[in-house]
């Protein structure tokens, strides 16, 4: 009888111990990435691409790397960058982070900024980031068509399906920024004050010089201003850095003494452009709240208005303080997004359960798949593009 125990003892370990190899090769089989990426094509035929540039100061590797997986797509480029405020060794744990993700290894599509910028807020360092991401990006990538900027403290409010398939519709060369020539107390307090930024010759942090005069408005040409938040077009992008019109560095050095240059740029250098002056959309597809008259930041934004983000049609909400719940209530109603995982989108072709990444594996990057959001989003672009039609708002 003791043999016979013993027999059925180990009878039953070896059936276990079958069962668990079993088990554990079919979770590998199911969470191991393939050899090799789904072909992403790019082309006027193909689902529009976005280059995100993402950038956050001390304390923000967590969130820019949550953000990353929100607004992650294989079909997109994204640049990251944690500024000089901030430890190499958080630096080298968002680049661990990323490299970790399955589908960033295999697609390549994101990049960690290596030797970071310093950046006054108030400052012109703060466009030259832009600027310098922006080339960045121009240079990796050919196939991107939109480029956003987005903040540690920024959040979308659809998933990247939902922003292709609604760019679908839209014209390319199409630039989605905020913007106006009404100055007014702008004019005296921002306009014509002289600045300089120490960010660009210092290596320690300061705070922004006032000079003791200031200067009158150009005359030859006309300072537009707004939102610092857009979604600019290629095309344009490549006017700014590539050089063949002097205008976008008569402006560069003009706004380079300019506070809050960022504010600004953009919006000047485009409606002086006669070959891109038409193709400005007054908006910059964000969701905020702001104080009447405003201040210098918009309210931070929590449950309390989560059905109002959604009803906005915005692409983005700004701004949230961290791991506030509100991103939580984002990630499971609208992104569908599990804890740090990336948000899943058609091109996710893994099993979704508890132990398992669906973004692991991937079938047709190039295919879409909007949500219920989608519709939305969509409506408040077509209100936007009927007001662009009609030229009412376009660089006046």
């Amino acid at each position: 009888m003791g043999a016979e125990k013993k027999w059925l003892l180990t009878l039953f370990s070896a059936t276990l111990l079958s069962l668990l190899l079993l088990l554990f090769s079919s979770i590998s089989a199911f969470t191991s990435p393939k050899p090799f990426p789904s072909i992403v094509q790019h082309g006027a035929h193909c689902p529009p691409a976005f280059a995100y540039y993402i950038y956050g100061g001390r304390g923000d590797r967590a969130r820019i790397f949550r953000l990353l997986l929100a607004v992650y797509h294989p079909r997109n480029r994204y640049l990251l960058h944690l500024t000089a405020e901030e430890s190499e060794d958080e630096r080298r744990r968002l680049a661990s982070a990323v490299k970790a993700v399955p589908a960033v290894r295999a697609f390549g599509n994101v990049d960690v900024v290596g030797k970071p910028d310093r950046i006054t807020y108030m400052g012109s360092s703060n466009l030259a980031t832009t600027l310098r991401a922006a080339a960045i990006l121009l240079k990796v990538d050919s196939g991107w068509d939109w480029f956003i900027t987005l903040s540690a403290v920024d959040y979308p409010l659809v998933t990247q399906d939902d922003l292709s398939h609604v760019f679908s519709s839209v014209r390319r060369d199409l630039n989605f920024i905020d913007h106006t020539s009404e100055l007014g107390w702008k004019e005296l307090h921002r306009i014509q004050p002289i600045i300089v930024d120490p960010s660009i010759y210092l290596a320690r942090r300061s705070q922004i010089f006032h000079a003791t005069e200031k200067r009158k408005t150009p005359d030859a040409f006309k300072i537009f201003t707004g939102s610092p938040w857009f979604v600019l077009s290629r095309s344009f992008l490549e006017f700014c850095i590539l050089g063949w019109d002097n205008l976008p560095r008569t402006l560069l050095m003009y706004f380079t003494n300019v506070i809050l240059s960022e504010e600004g740029y953009f919006h000047s250098v485009i409606c002086n452009s006669p070959e891109f002056k038409n193709t400005t959309v007054n908006s910059d597809l964000r969701y905020m709240i702001w104080d009447t008259p405003p201040k210098m930041e918009p309210h931070f934004l929590n449950t309390s208005v989560y059905d109002q983000m959604v009803q906005s049609g915005a692409a983005f909400g700004r701004q949230f303080q961290k791991d506030d719940p509100v991103l939580d209530m984002v990630d499971v109603k609208i992104l569908k997004r599990g804890r740090n995982l990336a948000a899943p989108g058609a091109w996710c072709s893994g099993w979704k359960s508890w132990w398992m990444d669906p973004c692991s594996q991937w079938g047709d990057a190039n295919i879409l798949k909007p949500g219920p959001q989608a519709k939305k989003f969509e409506e408040s672009i077509t209100n936007l593009l009927d007001d662009w039609s009609s030229q009412s708002n376009q660089c006046k």
